[in-house]
């Protein structure tokens, strides 16, 4: 049986992601007895005229990959509002340029339909972090980010400050046993969850590749600005949960989809940035028609990327809160990074990217967390449609991670968590409080977008130690 390497294919022009695993693929299955010197000559002659082997219901996907057919992006320019029209801005005073000249050009792609800017926007690849943007029919990976469903969960327990004083020692040592952050590794515990069987991880060979890497990593958490802590939350009147305005117990977490997550980013934006070509200044803005087959692939990858996301958290919380006999009464949650299809109020059907923001339409709970050191809120959302239904994720980065390292030592560190009375365990001078904007100021700049239902305070803090 003839079998070809990535090597060999690379050797004769076939060095994209796609083809090859196309090729691979439909040798194994059509081409079982035929000899491997045929096999490459039929695939230099499929490169060399691709035209001429369109009819062969074989043979076509592969020359069809060779075949470049532009998307005619013919931009136009747009003015950055305020408040209304077509852009829509949140606490613009704190939010620096470069991310609003990035939702600018985010504005002027021919398949948007509506943007908003969040006051925690900043900077970052494609699409700015707090930049949500509403398009037809199509779908944007780097809109959506590389930690696809990158998210918060929130387990609400019936204890107050008292467990953490007399249960501090076993809190820690759960939170070093039962969490793991990093790029790569596990918590070393077998974990499982329904997750893994989901038949949508057979859909694809990149997906089936996948398999492995998500069975090993189900659990843990990345790096940055990913957290587990466990904190005091106190919950409004006539909060919408429906429980009593008291200070609770409560574990908080932040993390996304891991490896699963990245590599699926990645493989599909370099499949939009093949197939759609803009200028240099939007080239990660490439998007999938969802008509096609590479963007049903990827809604399909990025849902079950969001699925895996959930099941990291509910797996993260079920160890701690089982290891500390403690039991939930409620739990909240919510994405940022990811793509919904919805509606607006004209009945236009759109496809919202949030990028670093969080879903509010009216009554849905979100959390928004400051930094290890500051508050995070329990929010409903209350509906707002030019800000597309969205809130902030969080307070924001004020400073880069390498000007965050020049401006904080790791003593200076440790005395601005020791003051403000939180333990951390990991962490990095990256991550510190003066890194963020102030999460006041970001609350007070959607003070129309959420109604806070409740306010956390961390109090043992785990994070990526460097």
């Amino acid at each position: 049986m003839a079998q070809i390497k990535t090597k060999e294919l690379s050797k004769i022009g076939y060095t994209n992601n796609q083809t090859r695993s196309l090729v691979i693929n439909i040798v194994a299955k059509h081409f079982k007895h035929t000899e491997k010197t045929e096999i490459i000559q039929l695939l230099q002659n499929i490169k060399s005229d691709p035209q001429a082997y369109l009819h062969d219901e074989v043979i076509a996907p592969i020359a069809k990959t060779f075949i470049d057919e532009p998307v005619e992006c013919n931009f136009q320019s747009f003015s950055l509002l305020e408040t209304t029209g077509q852009l829509s801005i949140f606490g613009g005073k704190t939010i620096e340029h470069s991310a609003k000249q990035q939702m600018e050009t985010a504005m002027s792609l021919p398949i948007t339909v509506q943007g908003a800017l969040m006051p925690d926007a900043h900077s970052g690849y494609g699409l700015p972090i707090g930049g949500v943007l509403a398009t037809n029919n199509a779908v944007i990976p780097y809109a959506v980010g590389v930690d696809i469903g990158c998210r918060m969960a929130l387990s609400i327990i019936d204890e107050g400050e008292s467990f953490l004083k007399r249960y501090a020692y076993q809190t820690k040592l759960a939170l070093k046993e039962f969490t793991h952050f990093g790029i790569s590794g596990s918590i070393g515990i077998q974990q499982e969850h329904e997750v893994l069987d989901s038949d949508a991880f057979k859909a694809t060979l990149l997906l089936r590749q996948l398999h492995g890497k998500a069975v090993i990593q189900l659990g843990s958490s990345g790096t940055g600005n990913h957290f587990v802590e466990f904190g005091l939350i106190t919950l409004a009147e006539d909060n919408i949960l429906g429980l009593p305005a008291k200070e609770y117990l409560a574990l908080l977490s932040h993390s996304g989809s891991r490896g699963l997550g990245a590599n699926i980013a990645q493989h599909y934006t370099q499949i939009a940035m093949n197939s759609c070509k803009l200028p240099k200044s939007a080239q990660h803005l490439a998007w999938l028609d969802l008509n096609s087959e590479a963007g049903q692939e990827y809604w399909l990858s990025m849902n079950l990327a969001g699925d895996y996301a959930k099941a990291c958290h509910d797996r993260i919380h079920a160890n701690l809160l089982k290891a500390l006999g403690l039991k939930a009464i409620t739990k909240v949650e919510n994405h940022h990074n990811f793509a919904w299809k919805d509606t607006l109020a004209d009945g236009q059907e759109v496809i919202i990217h949030r990028k670093g923001a969080t879903p509010a339409h009216k009554g849905e709970l979100g959390i928004i967390p400051g930094s290890m050191t500051t508050p995070a809120y329990l929010v409903s959302g209350t509906g707002i449609e030019r800000s597309l239904y969205s809130a902030a994720h969080g307070a924001g980065r004020s400073m880069s991670r390498k000007r965050a390292r020049e401006h904080m030592t790791v003593s200076a560190l440790k005395k601005i968590v020791a003051d403000a009375g939180v333990t951390l365990i990991g962490g990095s001078v990256e991550e510190n409080p003066f890194a963020y904007k102030d999460i006041e100021t970001v609350m007070t700049a959607q003070r129309e977008l959420v109604q806070v239902e409740g306010q956390f305070l961390p109090k043992i803090v785990r994070m990526y130690k460097e």
